[in-house]
């Protein structure tokens, strides 16, 4: 998701989870054949996790801070179980993501949230300074325990864990779930920057060894950013965070232990059915994504997966051209684990698949669990998502019972950002699709129990307002002939929660096309959708109608700068609209190709006519995105959207002698070599040494920079092309 839960965390260099703002529902996703892909509940904003409770009802996480909570699937209303946006910082990458739910529920009604807390009340966004990519904006996150009381409203908040110290706005906390023995696993990720090697270099607000914080740490010795996902390796005495770890909680004593640490954003990991196996997704950052196996999570056992200093099989260029003892130490006596599965973020996971290649995000870890009709070959599968590419893929189980990685097939693709997979009622698949605002079922039809077919119509399909529309869903059919329950969505607001009543009457006073919807559900809760478009009014737009008077079109921001904006809107019967009926959000489009873009909404501005925002540092292709959104007395929308390129400078990367190796980033080169970034941007920079150079094969140290900073130090991109040399002597 690197820095999208960026790269979010996700990118040609992952960020992190990618989050995004809901969209219109897109087109169904494709499935193999036989499999069906249907709305489950819809409506949501911003959903990030799900849960099926044992009493059937279905909890729904949004990145806010809301659960929401269902009777079940065929319930289309849900209960508001609790508001935790007070607490929850909602920002970039960070908000609520992670959601269990006790397995003796409802006896031990106990619901598990863990969130980014905003503890220093930054209120849902990051001001300059510190600036969200500049300095950072200091948060934690928080496991806490929700006790479901009468109604089925959260009676209290009972906080259990507060760790997990982050810097930078994503790489946040991830999941949360039970083992087998009971106890709860949670994690999260380093919170350290995704646009450069960070070591604790920008203020160390942390306070990461081995200076205190406010004092920026240096190689060879810092131990800070992104190293403290190895702070279990920290000399004895030293603290140890939670930061890249996987922790064992118990809930009913409190004891907790790390049982795996060396990971960059866990954002979704879960056990394999019937085993004390725990197999993670780690989201990478310049080039692997990676599936990490624990074999037993519940013994003494503590697994180290080596990032910073490794990502996927080998080592990770920023950090190991760095030179930091924490690393060095480990390329010397390497004890870090290997992925079981890592995939290139330039490579398709499946050659013939037909997902997009470069951004990368790995966002769902799921294994079906024996009780799908699914076709044998999906038996004990192991199901994994990629939010940036929008894919779900299979791992067949091989003859040893293990994923087998040589066989993967293409399962869900052109998914809406998918940021959960997890197995549910029927044993089937289900995803939560953050981008469309779903949680989302792929059933197989073939199997002992086929969904149904909805059919709707309505009578008349068009007219004028107040226009009443007759419906009707008695044409459905359930090809088991099982008894069919009715719910529609007559307004269009994605709730299914209008009429359960197979012909009901709705009566429309707004002027516009509104697509109603059916949803019929069989007893096993297997369902389907169907849609019939009602015009209403006459042929002129009803809808306001907003204006983005600033930025200009064609304005080019460098990071740090502060771009000012206005906007107003107009509404054919309510005339000049209010500054309270207008919002503004402001989303950064990171790009790995002409086409291939992906979101992070960065932050929201309600009720407002004018404002400003700190344009934001992310590495390059990327750009924004500000969209004006106006409603009118009616409740009417409509949205325009301004694209805002960033000032861009070729830097230029040489050696002498030539042909050494540099690093730019995350990512190493020959030199001479150019990177294109944005104007203000910070990148670090590092000339390993001793390199063997040449065609005599010489020794080479390192001397000094052009720009006289040390072997490894961070750069601000400058406003012209400039060219950096790193010089060496040979020794040998």
């Amino acid at each position: 998701m690197s820095g999208c839960l960026r790269r979010l965390g996700i990118i040609a260099v992952t960020v992190g989870l990618v989050v995004v703002g809901p969209t219109a529902t897109p087109a169904s996703a494709a499935v193999p054949p036989g499999f069906t892909d249907s709305l489950a509940i819809g409506g949501l904003t911003n959903p990030t996790a799900a849960v099926f409770a044992p009493d059937g009802r279905v909890l729904i996480a949004e990145k806010s801070g809301i659960i929401k909570s269902y009777d079940s699937l065929a319930d289309t209303t849900a209960t508001v179980f609790a508001d935790l946006r007070p607490q929850v910082y909602d920002f970039w990458d960070r908000g609520l993501l992670g959601l269990a739910v006790d397995p003796q529920f409802p006896a031990d009604p106990y619901v598990y949230a863990l969130y980014t807390y905003d503890a220093l009340q930054w209120n849902d966004a990051c001001p300059t300074p510190p600036g969200a990519t500049g300095d950072g904006c200091l948060t934690y996150g928080r496991l806490s325990r929700l006790t479901m009381g009468a109604g089925g409203v959260s009676v209290g908040e009972q906080v259990l864990v507060t760790d997990w110290c982050q810097q930078y706005p994503s790489h946040s906390i991830g999941t949360v779930t039970f083992g087998p023995d009971g106890k709860l696993y949670l994690g999260g990720g380093d919170g350290a920057s995704f646009n450069f090697t960070d070591y604790g270099q920008v203020g160390n607000p942390c306070g990461d060894p081995p200076s205190p914080a406010g004092v920026n740490l240096a190689p060879p010795d810092a131990r800070g950013g992104a190293l403290r996902s190895q702070s279990p390796r920290r000399p004895a005495g030293e603290p140890v965070t939670l930061d890249g770890t996987i922790l064992r909680y118990d809930p009913d004593t409190g004891a907790r232990s790390i049982i795996a640490y060396g990971m960059r954003n866990q954002f979704r990991f879960g056990f394999r059915p019937g085993t004390g196996e725990l197999w993670v997704g780690d989201v990478g950052w310049s080039t692997w994504e990676e599936i990490n196996r624990i074999p037993d999570a519940t013994d003494a056992v503590v697994e180290n997966f080596g990032w910073p200093c490794y990502e996927g099989t080998g080592r990770q260029p920023g950090y190991d051209g760095a030179n930091l003892t924490m690393c060095e130490s480990l390329y010397a006596a390497p004890t870090q684990v290997s992925p079981y599965y890592a995939y290139n973020h330039s490579a398709k996971v499946v050659p013939t698949d037909p997902c997009p290649t470069g951004g990368s995000a790995i966002s769902g870890i799921a294994f079906e669990n024996g009780t799908s009709n699914y076709p044998a070959a999906y038996t004990g599968a192991l199901f994994f998502a990629d939010a940036s590419r929008g894919c779900i893929w299979a791992i067949p189980r091989g003859a040893n019972g293990l994923p087998d990685t040589a066989a993967i097939v293409p399962f869900v693709t052109g998914v809406a950002t998918p940021v959960q997979t997890l197995i549910g009622p029927g044993g089937d698949l289900f995803y939560v699709a953050l981008g469309a605002g779903q949680l989302r079922r792929v059933q197989y039809p073939g199997g002992p129990n086929r969904p149904p077919d909805a059919v709707a119509s309505a009578t008349p399909t068009s007219g004028v307002a107040p226009l009443t529309v007759q419906f009707d869903g008695t044409r459905s059919t359930d090809p088991d002939a099982d008894p069919l329950t009715y719910a529609w969505d007559l307004d269009a607001d994605g709730a299914f929660d209008d009429s359960a009543s197979a012909q009901p009457g709705f009566t429309y006073t707004q002027a516009g096309v509104v697509n109603a919807a059916l949803r019929v559900t069989d007893p096993d809760g297997a369902s389907d959708t169907a849609t019939v478009p009602i015009t209403v009014g006459a042929s002129s737009d009803p809808n306001p109608v907003p204006v983005i008077d600033t930025p200009a079109a064609g304005l080019l921001w460098q990071v740090g700068q502060v771009v000012p904006f206005s906007g107003h809107a107009t509404d054919g019967q309510d005339g000049a609209l209010a500054a309270s009926r207008l919002s503004w959000q402001l989303t950064l489009q990171h790009c790995t190709g002409p086409t291939n873009c992906h979101a992070h909404v960065v932050q929201s501005f309600p009720g407002v006519a004018t404002g400003s925002f700190t344009a934001p540092d992310h590495e390059y292709p990327s750009y924004l995105d500000l969209t004006l959104t106006a409603t009118d007395s009616d409740g009417n929308t409509a949205s325009t959207t301004r694209r805002l390129d960033p000032r861009t400078v070729v830097l230029t990367f040489t050696s002498s002698p030539s042909g050494a190796l540099l690093v730019v980033g995350g990512t190493s080169a020959t030199a001479p070599f150019t990177r294109t970034v944005i104007v203000g941007s910070n990148n670090s920079i590092s000339a390993p040494s001793p390199q063997v150079l040449g065609a005599q094969n010489r020794q080479y140290d390192f001397r000094k920079w052009s720009d006289g900073g040390a072997q490894t130090h961070n750069i601000i991109a400058p406003a012209g092309a400039t060219t950096y040399q790193a010089t060496f002597k040979q020794t040998r």
